[in-house]
């Protein structure tokens, strides 16, 4: 049995259907599961839960409507998600704050709808690659649209472990951090999305997982594997191997 705090995400087995992610999670003894708003719709997904003793503790979403984020949200509800987590949609031609401005104006009913539903929204910061669906690229941009928008953060680790004053900035996210994502980065590897599994680069997973802990972080650790590195070594041994990690560092700070 995996530790009680982790999970694997959905897309470390991008294209595989509910049966088998089902088969990785039970090999893997995980109880908590991470995965896509999409899946939410699969007809077998709430017996899948209910067979396997699962836990959902997050669910991704690509905002694109506020009606799309209120569906996702009754979806989430029906199979008791603890929380869903978000890229807010491209600026398009408009400055960040407009942006910004504009996400928050358009999911204020969604963040009570949330509320109501039991529910944690949270934004991630995820590379500037993606503007063409996320405006915060950066943890302290992350925050302050958390922030303005009244809602959770999620620390994804590879997006933002290499920005300055990183220590102050995550206990500033602290309170409102809803999610943590793991993975780490081999200097020099330029083959995105270029994750690795922790240990195996130069993120410093140790010192951050000791730091939320010691802050008080009382949620899950999700791991987010992807990548050329990943499906070279394979997709469910990658996940072994960063499971077996991972859990030895939540043991060694008392998770």
């Amino acid at each position: 049995m995996a530790h009680n705090r982790l999970s694997v995400h959905a897309v470390t087995f991008s294209g595989a259907p509910l049966t088998e992610l089902d088969k990785h999670w039970r090999a893997l003894g995980l109880r908590r599961l991470s995965l896509v708003d999409s899946q939410l719709s699969e007809p077998d997904l709430q017996r899948l839960i209910d067979d396997g003793g699962y836990a959902v503790e997050s669910v991704c979403h690509v905002f694109d409507t506020r009606d799309g984020l209120l569906r996702v949200i009754d979806a989430a509800a029906a199979v008791h998600a603890r929380s869903i987590y978000m890229l807010t949609g491209g600026r398009g031609g408009t400055t960040w704050e407009r942006a910004a401005e504009r996400f928050c104006s358009a999911i204020q009913p969604c963040v009570r709808s949330a509320e109501q539903a039991g529910i944690a929204l949270a934004i991630e910061p995820a590379s500037s690659l993606y503007a063409d669906i996320h405006i915060a690229h950066t943890l302290r941009d992350t925050i302050t649209l958390a922030e303005m928008a009244g809602v959770g953060v999620c620390i994804d680790l590879f997006h933002c472990w290499a920005e300055a004053d990183f220590a102050e900035l995550v206990n500033r996210a602290l309170p409102r951090t809803q999610l943590i994502q793991l993975s780490d980065y081999a200097l020099g590897d330029r083959a995105l999305p270029a994750r690795a599994v922790p240990g195996d680069g130069a993120i410093p997973i140790g010192p951050f997982v000791a730091q939320v802990l010691a802050g008080g972080y009382p949620h899950n650790f999700d791991l987010e594997l992807i990548g050329p590195r990943i499906d070279r070594e394979g997709r469910f041994e990658a996940a072994r191997r960063a499971c077996d990690v991972v859990e030895a560092l939540l043991n060694r700070h008392g998770a």
